[in-house]
């Protein structure tokens, strides 16, 4: 793990070569997996922002994580803000660093915690295009069209974006989907989210109608490699997330003036839609599980945003 790319983003790190102190990277890689249940994109990125720090102190004459003071992740920080750096990557990194210190703090490793007064940037709490609930019926109606023809993977296809919309629930938890997570008689799924949480969704009569007619016709696909995977590919393998986001950008290029969103977009949408329509805060934070009300809470501000157009373009007043 500790041998992956410099950068979190895919950059190349400082130059100066490799920091001194590569084991305790792969200590760090293991507690983040181990011991935090990180996915394995979240481990590849904090890794990344790890080693990028170290060859950044390293650089700067500092021999290992229990030289490093506040002063220096500051300038760290800094040097990436003049680069042009995104907000939203400087928040990730200060995160990554607080997160690595405190764990090397806590198990010895270091005598003091120099990221406790640590701040970033916030990220920009904005959220790309959503459709609106007539965009999302004409998108369901089309993979509805598309799956009359027979083809497996259009039913595949049409199950995948009814339960993502329904559910709200991300495409990697889509995709990691057995057939045992779903309860067509209750209808609601089992979702392994993050920091391999579980949580209960449930769906509506559309897309059980929709997981029905695929569960109908996925026995055509299954080879010896399909095991209990609820949504598989043409080759009979469980689907993955590129895949789906293939499906979803060709379908919506069928809605007229439709955004040209992803999955993300679709859960987006989904969380919005439910809002406007009266659903209480805390129950859509539960149906998609995020750990903080404060991050359900950004999808309000696009439905005041919605509510502050409509009353300046009608109100006599406004």
């Amino acid at each position: 793990m500790a041998g992956g790319s410099p950068g979190g983003d895919g950059s190349a790190g400082p130059a100066g070569g490799d920091p001194p102190d590569l084991a305790i990277l792969d200590d760090f890689a293991r507690h983040l997996g181990a011991e935090r249940g990180r996915s394995e994109h979240t481990r590849r990125a904090y890794l990344g922002d790890v080693r990028h720090l170290l060859c950044f102190t390293s650089r700067r004459g500092l021999v290992g994580a229990e030289e490093v003071r506040l002063a220096d992740l500051r300038a760290w920080l800094g040097e990436q803000a003049s680069a042009g750096a995104a907000r939203a990557t400087l928040a990730r990194r200060a995160a990554s660093a607080r997160t690595f210190f405190v764990w090397a703090h806590t198990t010895g490793r270091i005598a003091s915690n120099p990221a406790l007064r640590l701040a970033a940037p916030k990220r920009n709490r904005s959220l790309p295009p959503v459709l609106r609930a007539a965009q999302a019926d004409a998108l369901l109606d089309v993979a509805q069209r598309h799956a009359d023809d027979e083809d497996p993977l259009h039913a595949r296809d049409r199950a995948a974006l009814e339960l993502l919309y329904a559910s709200g629930i991300r495409v990697g938890e889509l995709v990691g989907l057995d057939i045992d997570d779903v309860d067509l008689d209750q209808r609601v799924v089992r979702v392994l989210g993050k920091g391999a949480k579980e949580r209960v969704v449930p769906f509506g009569l559309p897309a059980s109608r929709a997981l029905t007619d695929w569960l109908a016709v996925r026995p055509r696909l299954v080879t010896n490699e399909s095991g209990p995977a609820l949504l598989l590919g043409r080759r009979g393998r469980r689907a993955n997330a590129r895949q789906i986001r293939g499906v979803l950008h060709a379908l919506l290029a069928e809605v007229a003036d439709a955004p040209d969103i992803g999955p993300h977009g679709l859960r987006h949408s989904a969380a919005t839609h439910l809002l406007e329509g009266g659903a209480d805060l805390r129950d859509v934070q539960e149906l998609l599980g995020h750990a903080s009300l404060a991050t359900t809470q950004i999808y309000t501000h696009v439905s005041v945003d919605r509510l502050r157009r409509s009353y300046q373009q009608a109100h006599p007043r406004a």
